[in-house]
């Protein structure tokens, strides 16, 4: 499953330079949970009629995020996941839509042993390539799982993944099975009350000298097509973005026995700094958030 796909705006530069930092030796391979699930459901193991798989963006995926993520990767969205992941030492933990892998490398770095899945084969070539051995990558689909043993992570996380994945009450369903009793589930979406492709905007109040948000369409999910490449026509290349209300992520998780312990809404970490609207921007900025974190917990 491919995703961590930010529908944000593009950085203005086409990659960044390799991380500076030292990564952590090698570990052993000993505390990988096995992968095997032969008494799988045949209804489970049948090919769903939506491919998810960012595979033919792979290559303009890879020059977004590169090693260290985009700055909202940076600034907001790992910070906010480790702090809610709250790993332990050697814990074991299920990256889900990894792509090329940041957010695995940063979990990897915080001291968990690491598994990353995703659709794509070629982003998992590329997580290889750019990530330490000890992370282990596997091509799956994460509604599916079938290479993951039951019960067999502490904790599994999607960033940026579940808003591109159709139905996700299967990717809950998995969740809640590879997951040990007590086990935690961080997942991070565009918030759906105001990031709705299409059906929101920004709009400027003048009397006031206002920004604000307009949002046209909530309740009703939603499947909207995303042209990752808009200014390369005829070289479109479309995914897809599924809009759900907030009420359907957490009863979803509920319904599997996936409680959610904590809800969090993340602001963007930009500011205007000159012009007749920067205050206005700053502010609307500051109150509107970007980002929607869950974290739900496996009950006993």
């Amino acid at each position: 499953m491919t995703s961590h796909r930010p529908n944000l705006p593009p950085r203005p530069r086409p990659g960044r330079p390799a991380p500076s930092h030292a990564r952590r030796p090698t570990s052993s391979r000993a505390h990988r949970p096995r992968f095997a699930n032969p008494g799988r459901p045949a209804s489970l193991q049948a090919p769903k009629p939506q491919d998810p798989s960012w595979e033919h963006v792979a290559d303009w995926y890879d020059t977004l995020v590169s090693d260290r993520g985009t700055e909202f990767h940076e600034q907001v969205i790992i910070p906010g996941v480790l702090r809610l992941l709250d790993i332990k030492p050697r814990e074991r933990v299920l990256d889900l839509a990894c792509g090329q892998g940041v957010v695995s490398r940063a979990i990897h770095r915080a001291g968990a042993s690491v598994t990353g899945v995703d659709l794509s084969s070629r982003l998992i070539g590329m997580a290889r390539q750019r990530s330490v051995r000890a992370i282990d990558y596997q091509v799956d689909d994460i509604r599916c799982l079938d290479k993951v043993q039951d019960s067999a992570f502490d904790a599994a996380v999607c960033v940026l993944g579940l808003q591109n994945v159709d139905p996700v009450e299967d990717v809950f369903t998995q969740v809640a099975r590879v997951l040990k009793p007590g086990g935690k589930f961080v997942a991070v979406i565009m918030h759906p009350a105001f990031r709705i492709p299409r059906q929101s905007a920004w709009g400027w109040e003048e009397a006031r000298k206002l920004q604000y948000r307009r949002v046209d369409h909530y309740l009703s999910p939603l499947k909207i097509p995303i042209d990752m490449r808009p200014f390369k026509a005829p070289e479109k290349a479309v995914t897809w973005t599924y809009h759900r209300p907030v009420s359907s992520y957490v009863n979803g998780l509920a319904a599997v026995g996936l409680l959610t312990s904590a809800l969090e809404e993340w602001v963007s970490h930009k500011t205007t700094q000159a012009g007749p609207r920067a205050r206005g921007e700053n502010r609307a900025r500051a109150e509107i958030p970007l980002f929607l974190a869950l974290r739900a917990v496996k009950i006993k």
